[in-house]
């Protein structure tokens, strides 16, 4: 990554409603993309929730490695939930005058329109800031979160949309990460011009392990919830041949862990599985080199940066066909997709990868370090770096 010029350094104040120390895709991007910003010259600044009630002073903090200027908001902790924190959205557009006060950015890049992003976008664009928006959320992120009946969950997601929409309205650009992404946000609310703009993976941070696998492993990497139909690969698993002694790597945490391990002594796989929980990157990082094949069931990913992961680390992908997994799993190339929820389908397609040939394999790992070239995250920096000046994207 280079460095700008001086007189290219921007102030760019990004606003989050989940960032470090939460565990979660839309928190894991907007950590790179704030390190990799700072890395080539610019003053970062990040609005997140605090881990407490109370405002905390600017500090700088060290995200993936790079000194980063946050501003922490008094959030509360939703109660029923293990980590979720959020600010009270009738204080938003208080703190994000506090913020843009303290900071005056030249561009504003908002997360999700949720609650912080949300207060931002609108007292940026009074004082004539231009606002980037990005979106991570799907409605099965949503409602993961609530304990409603059906019918409310349908209003809450039908309220939250119109909201997106006015919130979106006032932004300059509005991008999420894959073209399948962009068209659904643009079907759902009715807005054009998406940007689909990779989340971006730096790929010489995973090690790919080419040499032939002494055992079956299968692993899973991110939330433990139940937007991520982890539940389906376990009964996955214990559909298969005993003989393949197939053991699972679940590398993440989440509410539904209980019920999971409950899962596996009912499936009689327990001895096999290991819940690795909340761990370090280079534990994480072992996981995927370890594995033979990494399996995602879940039916709400708009990118899936684990995926990426996963392909960095040259392993064959099993994936739920749904949303934007198809754009980083091609059939019979570097792995296999599976009809939601498709139990057998699932077993079958692992079952696959777990007694092909050497020669076979091979072939899909390298298709996977291959296609993951194209989700470089010096791409990523440099488009929203042309969006953040106005400029003409990059091809």
């Amino acid at each position: 990554m280079t460095s700008p010029a001086s007189d290219d350094r921007l102030t760019i104040l990004l606003g989050c409603d989940t960032f470090s120390p939460d565990i979660n895709g839309a928190a894991r991007f907007a950590e790179r993309l704030a390190a990799g910003l700072v890395k080539r010259g610019h003053d970062v600044h990040v609005s997140a929730p605090n881990t407490a009630w109370r405002k905390a002073p600017a500090r700088t903090e060290v995200i993936e490695g790079e000194p980063v200027t946050m501003h922490r908001l008094p959030s509360m902790r939703l109660a029923w939930h293990e980590w979720l924190r959020f600010v009270w959205p009738w204080r938003s557009k208080h703190w994000a005058r506090a913020v843009l006060d303290e900071v005056r950015p030249d561009v504003v890049h908002i997360q999700s329109h949720i609650v912080i992003g949300r207060g931002l976008a609108r007292e940026a664009r009074k004082r004539g800031i231009p606002v980037i928006a990005t979106n991570h959320v799907m409605p099965e992120n949503i409602l993961d979160f609530t304990r409603l009946p059906a019918s409310l969950n349908r209003v809450l997601v039908k309220l939250a949309w119109a909201d997106a929409k006015r919130t979106f309205g006032l932004t300059a650009a509005v991008t999420t990460p894959t073209r399948k992404a962009a068209d659904f946000l643009e079907s759902t609310i009715d807005i054009a011009g998406v940007v689909p703009i990779s989340c971006g993976i730096d790929q010489s941070q995973y090690t790919a392990d080419l040499s032939p696998r002494t055992e079956n492993r299968v692993v899973f990497v991110g939330r433990l919830t139940s937007e991520k139909q982890v539940d389906i690969i376990l009964r996955a698993v214990a559909k298969l041949d005993p003989a393949l002694e197939t053991k699972v790597d679940l590398v993440g945490d989440g509410d539904q862990r209980p019920a999971l391990e409950a899962l596996a002594d009912e499936l009689g796989i327990r001895s096999r599985v290991t819940f690795h929980g909340h761990t370090t990157d280079e534990v994480l990082r072992g996981a995927l080199t370890g594995a033979s094949v990494f399996a995602i069931a879940s039916i709400a990913e708009l990118q899936s940066i684990a995926t990426m992961e996963a392909m960095a680390s040259g392993l064959p992908i099993v994936a739920a066909d749904a949303v934007a997994l198809p754009h980083l799993v091609h059939e019979g190339e570097n792995g296999h997709l599976f009809a939601p929820g498709d139990v057998d389908a699932l077993a079958a397609r692992l079952a696959d990868v777990l007694t092909a040939d050497a020669a076979e394999r091979e072939r899909m790992q390298r298709a996977s370090l291959r296609m993951v070239e194209a989700h470089d995250i010096t791409r990523t920096l440099d488009t929203f770096e042309a969006l953040y000046r106005g400029d003409a994207l990059p091809a």
